[in-house]
């Protein structure tokens, strides 16, 4: 935020955050990210019943003893604070702020920690200013059923005024805070997968190994239905998936991340505005597995994110830096596959892929790196067949129309990850279709095409490869026509199981040493993009598996 965006009125809730962690505040006001976790969700809940009232307390002039009132929303020009008062109560012609929070009372200093005295501290600041007599406030801690005074005294005043001062200017600068060092505050923080604090740290050649705080895997699952006829409806808390030839399902908004339709599928508008509201994206697909959209609801609110997106993809310099890395981990992921897959594979083979990489960071321009990529490509290609048993026939890459039925399942997998990667980049906050490598162009999501480069060859190949070897897809399942090679409708579910399954596997991250599915690996390479783009880390670090 420039000096000119900083609110007038700042919230006391994000004063709160800012004394717990500079960091976490910076995130939540100025990035506007937030995402629950079951502390979030426990602390909603027992504040329900002080979320009830909204009642203004009555004027100094008028005020009753005793009396007491909830969800108090005030606001001080003069001090420059806004808040929302969980309870106002009122005795001997004073008022005092009481807060509920979910934990038990600390045995610390003052018996509250400083975030929540100063926020207690602010409250009281406001109530002054609207005129009343404030001489201390309250923090009730549900979890211990212990009340805390917290009074008002001049050092708690000028320490709340300072911090006041500091957070303006934090967000006037527009610079990240630094995460915190192996802090205890982190493994409990909801805000944690997208902190990243001890990757970040790790990135920075810090000298501790990064704790596991990101969850290996999201339990919410993607929907895909297929084929025509097909409907989705709402009802209740469910979604209705009826199929034209009976069957019919009923599957929990809850357990579900996104929703992928093949074909022309119907979805009634309740549904889909129930999708929107719960930020459930819908990815539509042609019948043959081309991906030519998605409905989401409001986009992500972090500007700041995409205005660096925009700046360092006109800044030539940075745009090819950052393109390399695609490429680089593109190449040595293939050499990998090579490596296992190929028996026969020469070891000149292998040199030549590694010595295109070291070119490519060498590389000028686009031009250059478009050609070594090219290169790489064909000699990974030239050896492709002999990644699969016999019987199955491999001259080299067809896209439009596919002439085989690899190329036919590499084109479907090639679409199925640009629609994850896609969903991925939005949720994070990212324009999908402004890249760095790819050029932008009509309906080309360019940095979705960027970021699966690195993926193809470990998760599109790696499926592709396993269905062929294991006999799930056979000849029977596809069909030739005048227009190529496609997949017969119902051998499309086990591309689609084969993929979910690669997908979801939990592998070593070969930087951070933890184990962490597929899919939340793009989530956190969308991440590490972002921290690049915001001057955090000094290099893009490109997945290259072991």
């Amino acid at each position: 935020m420039s000096k000119e965006e900083v609110p007038e009125l700042v919230p006391v809730r994000m004063l709160n955050e800012y004394v717990y962690c500079p960091r976490l505040c910076y995130m939540m006001w100025v990035q506007s990210e937030f995402v629950d976790n079951e502390y979030t969700v426990d602390g909603r809940n027992k504040h329900k019943r002080v979320d009830q009232d909204g009642k203004k307390p009555p004027s100094s002039e008028e005020l009753e003893d005793p009396f007491q009132t909830s969800s108090v929303y005030l606001s001080g020009e003069k001090c420059g604070l806004t808040t929302k008062i969980d309870i106002v109560k009122s005795e001997n012609d004073k008022v005092e702020p009481i807060e509920y929070k979910r934990s038990k009372a600390p045995d610390v200093k003052h018996g509250a920690y400083d975030s929540d005295r100063v926020q207690i501290c602010a409250q009281g600041l406001i109530l002054r200013e609207n005129g009343y007599e404030c001489e201390r406030g309250c923090i009730y801690f549900k979890g211990s059923k212990k009340k805390v005074e917290i009074p008002l005294d001049e050092n708690l005043i000028e320490f709340t005024l300072e911090l006041l001062s500091e957070m303006k200017s934090m967000a006037e600068k527009g610079v990240m805070p630094s995460p915190l060092k192996d802090s205890p505050k982190c493994p409990g923080c909801s805000l944690v997968g997208i902190c990243l604090p001890d990757e970040i740290n790790t990135l920075k050649k810090s000298e501790d190994k990064p704790r596991k705080l990101v969850p290996s895997r999201d339990d919410k699952m993607p929907i895909y239905i297929s084929g025509y006829g097909h409907s989705l409806h709402k009802k209740g808390n469910r979604v209705e998936i009826r199929k034209k030839d009976g069957g019919d399902k009923e599957v929990p908004f809850r357990d579900i991340s996104q929703v992928c339709l093949y074909g022309d599928i119907y979805v009634t508008s309740s549904l889909l505005r129930k999708f929107m509201q719960n930020n459930i994206p819908v990815c539509y697909f042609s019948y043959g597995g081309w991906f030519y959209g998605v409905s989401k609801g409001m986009p992500h609110k972090n500007v700041e994110l995409r205005k660096k997106q925009y700046v360092n993809h006109f800044n030539q310099t940075r745009s090819l830096e950052v393109s390399k890395k695609f490429v680089i981990g593109k190449i040595k992921n293939c050499r990998t596959m090579l490596r296992r897959n190929d028996s026969d594979i020469a070891s000149k083979i292998l040199s030549k892929m590694s010595e295109l990489a070291n070119k490519v960071e060498k590389a000028e321009d686009k031009q250059e790196l478009l050609g070594l990529e090219g290169a790489a490509a064909q000699t990974y290609f030239s050896r492709f067949s002999n990644m699969f048993k016999d019987g199955f026939d491999f001259k080299k890459r067809d896209k439009r129309p596919p002439r085989d039925p690899i190329n036919a399942i590499l084109s479907y997998l090639y679409g199925m990850l640009t629609k994850e990667y896609f969903v991925t980049l939005m949720s994070v906050g990212f324009d999908p279709y402004l890249g760095f490598y790819h050029s932008p162009k009509y309906g080309r999501p360019a940095l979705a095409l960027d970021m699966i480069e690195e993926f193809r060859p470990l998760i599109a190949e790696s499926v592709a490869i396993t269905l062929f070897n294991n006999d799930e897809l056979k000849d029977k399942d596809f069909v030739e026509t005048s227009e190529g090679v496609n997949l017969k409708p119902k051998s499309k579910k086990k591309v689609i199981r084969g993929y979910e399954r690669r997908i979801k596997d939990e592998i070593t991250h070969p930087i951070f040493e933890y184990k962490v599915s597929y899919r939340r690996i793009l989530e956190i390479q969308s991440r590490l993009l972002g921290r690049w783009l915001l001057g955090e880390i000094k290099e893009y670090p490109p997945f290259c598996t072991r």
